[in-house]
């Protein structure tokens, strides 16, 4: 049984509703109303001055003349009020609130001020406070209602347990996607709304979530993150339980970012940045409502076996041809089937449908509908495709449905059916272990990510990396120039060219001579971080004549730039050339903290935006997956007959700097490799140009 903190929270023994109402539309009415009518088994305690009676239950004039200390108060009362009234529950010895009030923080500087209160009372005491601004819960298998939600008074009723929760920072989106899914027969465990979550945040009701022996889904929209290291332990936790996580992240445009700040007083993180870190922790990302719900709704076939590549069975060619672009448009495969099982469907399909995947039974189904059975048998039992797709209209569907059942039982491959028409034996289906969609579009939109996570689901490898990185911690110098950034880089296994320093034009020559020509010379400058646009990079120096020279218009140029710039001499590297250059960069994210970019190196990277990210620590693998997702990237495998790059080489590379970034922990805000260049297969890679932000500047 779960004992974690929020438990008097959303599965509390006994209730009380303050501000109480005998008026099932008020919000001090409506949760009322739905203890009493979907028959809450635990002690419910009115509490409203102004009745004896509501709802055929004993009403109490006040908190202190309760008989016993409630687990929960539900504050239906005025914002001002709110902070009295949690004084005096505490006082009783209440475990837990629920504010509804609207008026903090989300309201101006006043606003602000009263939730600063509440959160400092909250703080010093036990109490657990969700709110302020929230609908309130629903414990759906328990009846413990909290919430003045109406769509219980509309949406289809549940009938028995549920383990799906829904968890969202917004009232409404909580009641639209409940409303979706509960038409779809989706059951649910918990209902829940944040609200400001002044003192209990998303992170730590995923948390309880992923405890809770009751949940198995958890679909949730979020505006922003406020405890990103508790998020990611409860997500893994999810993942460590096989559990399914399905998040909605707003703010994708500068629109939908202004958007959340008014809603909810929060600002957007960076949603690149989301986007890789849900993908680490196997959460699918979705991206509108029905699609959250027909994925909750998907979630309830996950123990079958399911994978990417999908076999398509139609009556119609043209929907083959569409069904097939949709799911590899989608990231899905559709794999041509071995000879051997075309020869076997080929029996029972004429020459003009096409067995090879998509499969078209075409309109001979109707003479001869027991092959169809034939056919699925073949294909449940081939290990060439892991999931199998059906669409057939209507009373089509209807004559196969008792087959595909039969089937369905029979092995553990996932089948699923399109209905574009109006087939009476959906709910059959849906009860033989057979999602059935009546849209194309919504079919693809929910099957391919859901199917993506049950191929990587039990196989998260940056669960696994995290669990054994834990780098020593290195000591960062007073001052990081280039060279002094290189060779901390250096340490933890980051490839580096030959250089030295030199503080004459003489030793910068004896240095060029040591090296080897071409060299590159460099102002070496902790306070002169482009150092192109400074004058201070000379190339192609070809011999000690060269260097002599270039080391005074370098020194100059660089002092009419910026006189005030610590210059701490010149750094002498040996000229390199390779395939291909590449940035590698890790920033602090507020939320997620260190985290690595990858993309094309020099200018083309801003102009492209080709970049991948992942939240450290990375390893050679995942290195070697951000690269393969660049665009660019077929400049490092031998475009057009280009040489290949040292893919390998420049995965050890980026790892190593993983490695670094997170030995030196908090006390750099960033560190960037640009360019990482990468020589041709077998001869390595090597950082050009290092530069590390100490934290606080």
């Amino acid at each position: 049984m779960t004992t974690h903190r929020l438990e008097p929270l959303l599965n509390p023994a006994s209730i009380a509703i303050v501000g109480a109402s005998s008026n099932p539309a008020r919000i001090g009415g409506m949760p009322l109303a739905h203890l009493t009518r979907f028959g809450y088994a635990g002690r419910i305690y009115p509490i409203n001055p102004k009745y004896e009676e509501v709802f055929g239950l004993r009403c109490w004039r006040d908190i202190e003349a309760l008989p016993a200390a409630p687990d929960l108060a539900v504050l239906a009362i005025a914002a001002q009020d709110v902070l009295p009234m949690l004084r005096r529950c505490a006082a009783k010895g209440v475990r837990a609130a629920i504010v509804y009030a609207a008026g903090f923080a989300e309201a101006g500087a006043q606003g602000a001020a009263l939730q600063a209160e509440l959160e400092a009372f909250v703080a010093g005491t036990d109490m657990v406070v969700a709110g302020p601004n929230a609908m309130g819960f629903a414990n759906l298998n328990s009846q413990a209602h909290t919430s003045f939600a109406s769509v219980f008074n509309t949406a289809p009723m549940q009938q028995g347990p549920g383990s799906v929760s829904l968890l969202t920072q917004s009232g409404n989106v909580c009641a639209a996607v409940y409303a979706i899914a509960r038409r779809l027969g989706v059951d649910f465990s918990h209902f829940i709304n944040t609200g400001n979550e002044a003192c209990v945040d998303f992170a730590q009701y995923l948390e309880y979530l992923a405890q809770d022996a009751a949940t198995q889904v958890c679909v949730g929209y979020m505006e922003e993150l406020r405890d990103g290291p508790r998020f990611i332990a409860a997500a893994e936790e999810f993942a460590r339980r096989d559990k399914l996580l399905v998040l909605y992240k707003a703010g994708e445009t500068d629109k939908g970012a202004q958007a959340v700040r008014s809603h909810t007083s929060a600002l957007a993180g960076d949603q690149a940045i989301y986007r890789a870190a849900f993908r680490q922790l196997d959460i699918i990302q979705s991206h509108d409502f029905v699609q959250m719900a027909q994925l909750a709704h998907l979630a309830g076939y996950r123990h079958r076996r399911a994978g990417r590549r999908v076999a398509i069975i139609t009556i119609s060619g043209a929907l083959g041809a569409i069904l097939a672009d949709k799911f590899i448009g989608a990231g899905l495969d559709v794999p041509t089937l071995p000879q051997a099982l075309q020869d076997q469907l080929r029996a029972g399909i004429p020459d003009y449908g096409m067995v090879s995947n998509p499969v078209d039974v075409t309109g001979n189904v109707v003479n001869d509908p027991g092959f169809v059975r034939t056919a699925m048998q073949a294909l449940a039992q081939s290990d060439a495709v892991d999931t199998v797709l059906v669409y057939a209209p209507g009373y089509l569907l209807d004559r196969m449905a008792d087959d595909l059942c039969a089937v369905s039982r029979q092995y553990p491959k996932l089948f699923v059916a399109i209905d574009t028409g109006a087939a009476t034996a959906r709910e059959q289906l849906r009860a033989g272990g057979v999602p059935v969609f009546e849209d194309i579009g919504v079919a693809t939109s929910a099957l391919a990510p859901f199917l993506l996570w049950q191929e990587r689901r039990r196989r998260n490898r940056w669960m696994a990396v995290r669990r054994q990185s834990a780098p020593a911690r290195a000591a960062l110098p007073d001052s990081l120039d280039e060279y002094r950034t290189k060779r901390l880089l250096a340490q933890h296994g980051v490839p580096a060219a030959p250089e030295r320093v030199a503080a004459t034009a003489d030793e910068a020559a004896a240095a060029a001579d040591a090296i080897g020509y071409p060299v590159v010379i460099k102002v070496l400058s902790p306070d002169i971080a482009h150092k192109t646009e400074a004058g201070g990079v000379r190339l192609r120096l070809a011999d000690a004549a060269q260097v002599r020279q270039a080391f005074g218009e370098v020194l100059a140029s660089c002092r009419r730039h910026d006189p005030r710039a610590r210059i701490e001499g010149i750094l002498v590297c040996r000229m390199e050339s390779g395939v291909a250059e590449l940035i590698v960069g890790a920033t602090r994210d507020p939320v997620f903290g260190m985290t690595l970019t990858v993309g094309l190196g020099g200018v083309l990277t801003e102009l492209y935006q080709d970049v991948s990210h992942r939240v450290l620590p990375v390893d050679e693998a995942m290195a070697r997956e951000m690269l393969g997702e660049l665009k660019a990237f077929p400049l490092l495998a031998g475009y057009r007959g280009r040489p290949p790059g040292d893919v390998d080489a420049a995965c050890a590379a980026i790892a190593a700097f993983s490695r670094a970034v997170l030995a030196l922990g908090d006390q750099v805000a960033e560190v960037e490799v640009n360019p990482l260049l990468v020589k041709e297969a077998g001869q390595g890679a090597c950082m050009l140009d290092a530069l590390a932000i100490p934290s606080g500047q």
